[in-house]
């Protein structure tokens, strides 16, 4: 008798059939044809040298041989899909992946990573910018930072702030004799608008805040909210109103180093608090993990250090 162990794909074919007693069931989950698996489960038999299935009636029943050791294969197939599972969302214990939206990622999170480093020399940072919700539970992230972004069945959410929006310009706008002081100065100012249509981000998000919403709040309705120029880019709207060429529409806390470096200032004391916020997000899984818990508790104590509007803003409700 041949002892040398069957090939994989036979045993295979056998466990699919034998769950099914169909081959064209079997060949429908392995994604072969009806005939492939037939002829895999021939040849396991051939090598074990004992037949396995048989017909019965238009189908198929497993024999007391093939019953033998189903259960067992059955919990051996599942056995190396889990350790697959694993070596494909294996990371290294130093290794930490952040997943955020590019906008946040640049103006907020990279310009104070140098402080999480410094404090956590033993992990290593991995920021994976991009406008898609990454799918923590599939391991494609450790953490999350997500912008309205409901948390997931099976994840857990940390609110870092509440969106708090106000109206940011480069100081070169505000210096001139008609410069820009009071709301209403926005008449004549350019708009500058983040167009969100069709970006997976926003489309798996609570509504993004515009322009017309905003002074809405206001009550400036008056101003026209539809003229200006757009970007798909937030980051490029960002620029631009650095560079002069509008007014843009940010976030309080995200834009606060800009303001604090001299490139952007809020000339209005109008500020509008909105029911979106950021939120760091895990699953239950990363949470119990120190590199994780580490990254949570830091970016809270950073988040709280900025959080709060200025002095001067009087808050609004949305």
């Amino acid at each position: 008798m041949n002892q040398s162990l069957p090939s994989l794909n036979a045993l295979r074919a056998f466990e699919t059939t034998a769950r099914h007693l169909s081959f064209v069931r079997a060949a429908e989950e392995l994604h072969v044809t009806p005939a492939a698996v037939k002829q895999l489960v021939r040849k396991l038999e051939e090598s074990l040298e004992i037949a396995l299935v048989e017909r019965s009636g238009r189908g198929l029943k497993v024999t007391p041989a093939g019953r033998v050791g189903l259960e067992a294969l059955a919990d051996g197939f599942q056995q190396i899909e889990r350790a697959v599972g694993q070596m494909r969302t294996y990371r290294d214990p130093r290794r930490l992946v952040v997943s955020a939206e590019p906008s946040f990622a640049t103006s907020w999170l990279v310009p104070r990573l140098e402080w999480f480093r410094t404090i956590h020399p033993g992990i290593d940072v991995l920021i994976d910018s991009s406008l898609r919700l990454a799918d923590l539970e599939k391991g494609a992230a450790d953490v999350a930072i997500r912008f309205g972004a409901l948390p997931r069945e099976g994840e857990l959410a940390y609110r870092l702030f509440d969106e708090q929006l106000g109206a940011f310009c480069s100081p070169s706008l505000t210096t001139s004799h008609d410069g820009l002081r009071q709301l209403d100065d926005l008449s004549r100012a350019t708009l500058i608008h983040w167009d969100t249509s069709g970006l997976t981000w926003a489309t798996a998000t609570r509504a993004w805040v515009g322009w017309e919403p905003w002074l809405e709040k206001l009550g400036a309705e008056h101003i026209d909210a539809r003229r200006g120029i757009g970007f798909s880019d937030y980051n490029l709207a960002v620029q631009a109103a650095i560079a002069g060429q509008g007014v843009v529409l940010g976030s309080l806390p995200i834009l606060s180093d800009l303001v604090t470096a001299g490139l952007l200032v809020c000339p209005f004391a109008d500020i509008v608090e909105t029911s979106i916020g950021y939120d760091i997000v895990a699953t239950q899984d990363a949470v119990r993990t120190k590199q994780v818990q580490s990254f949570i508790s830091w970016i809270k104590v950073e988040a709280a250090s900025c959080g709060q509007p200025p002095p001067t803003a009087t808050a609004s409700s949305m």
